[in-house]
């Protein structure tokens, strides 16, 4: 097993297949311009599948694509098919805005997909336009009824700001019930891009379970081992839910994820200044030794710890200045993947 300086196990790949997403969410794209990722540093699918058959090779065993949105990459169910035939995947999943998931959801289904996590921030169309940009909130819905029953147990994820959607937890649970799927907030998080963010606008771990409780009463941590960022509590009447306090809590001790961008570079924290590119060693014309040999040395070197480290510092303050987000794309949540 393939261990950090914290002994925490490289396991978990984050997949971006593109910076290009179709909505433009406040809390992650909430400027007026992007620079984008030069289409010709995009890695193609053969790229793509040599670096996930090293990173296995290394005991990674679960893949998430990510975006922007991945369902704008052309022939995207066509990785799938690729990754999902490689042995040593034991979870393929995919998060999306489900704008295009009505259209995508079978042949994702057919080409392997395990699971599926669809970003829905509100069930109010004005809401969502204002916190997106687009009118789209009908075409989300949609892709969730379609995948609903393919991918059994989908998860929904609500990105929860004070003053914008924090009065819908109720409505959002009742919603992921009626659809067969888990939701699970997100406390509001000061990474990459989010220019807009403020502490005052967080709604912490603790105040969403105790207006929860308020409504539903007793509320149940579910007890289970896992690195996942989520934790996971029920509802007395079995309904489970999820919380990822990543902002007033971090769980930086057990994260075992780390995130390749669509053209190549790799980073071993959401917040990490800097990634590895890995895109220019390979295509330089490295061996599959050479780049999991890289791969190897970068992560017995990692000692991040991006959300404990932002916390116990005080500063609350933007993370990037918007000046240096404009020079360097790779510092933006839609490139990193989330």
């Amino acid at each position: 097993m393939l261990l950090d300086r914290h002994q925490r196990p490289l396991r978990n790949l984050r997949l971006s297949v593109t910076d290009r997403c179709n909505l433009r969410c406040s809390y992650c794209m909430p400027e007026a311009e992007y620079a984008w990722l030069p289409r010709e540093d995009i890695l193609d699918f053969e790229e793509i599948e040599r670096l996930v058959e090293v990173f296995v090779s290394l005991g990674v065993n679960k893949v998430r694509l990510t975006g922007g949105e991945p369902l704008l990459r052309r022939d995207v169910s066509d990785l799938v098919r690729r990754l999902a035939a490689r042995p040593g995947i034991d979870d393929l999943a995919m998060t999306t805005n489900g704008v295009l998931l009505a259209a995508h959801a079978a042949a994702l289904k057919e080409a392997g997909l395990h699971r599926i996590t669809v970003s829905l921030d509100t069930l109010d169309p004005g809401r969502f336009k204002a916190l997106t940009r687009y009118d789209e909130l009908d075409r989300v819905l949609a892709g969730i009824a379609a995948a609903a029953p393919l991918f059994p147990g989908v998860k929904l994820d609500t990105v929860v700001i004070r003053g914008v959607n924090d009065d819908e937890l109720v409505r959002l649970i009742e919603f992921g019930c009626a659809h067969g799927g888990e939701v699970r907030f997100i406390e509001y998080m000061d990474v990459g891009g989010a220019t807009h963010w403020s502490m005052e606008r967080v709604v912490s771990r603790r105040e969403m379970l105790d207006r929860l409780a308020a409504h539903y009463g007793v509320i149940t941590p579910v007890g289970e081992p896992s690195s996942a960022p989520a934790d996971r509590f029920r509802l007395a009447d079995g309904t489970v839910f999820g919380i990822i306090s990543s902002t007033t809590e971090p769980f930086c001790h057990a994260c075992d994820r780390s995130r390749l961008t669509a053209d190549g570079l790799w980073y071993l924290c959401l917040y990490a200044p800097y990634g590895t590119d890995v895109r220019k060693v390979m295509r330089a014309g490295a061996s599959d030794a050479e780049l999991a040999e890289l791969i190897r040395s970068t992560w017995q070197r990692r000692a991040d710890r991006g959300a404990e480290t932002r916390l116990a510092s005080g500063d609350r303050s933007p993370l990037i200045p918007l000046d240096r987000l404009k020079k360097d794309p790779h510092l933006e949540m839609h490139t990193r993947g989330g």
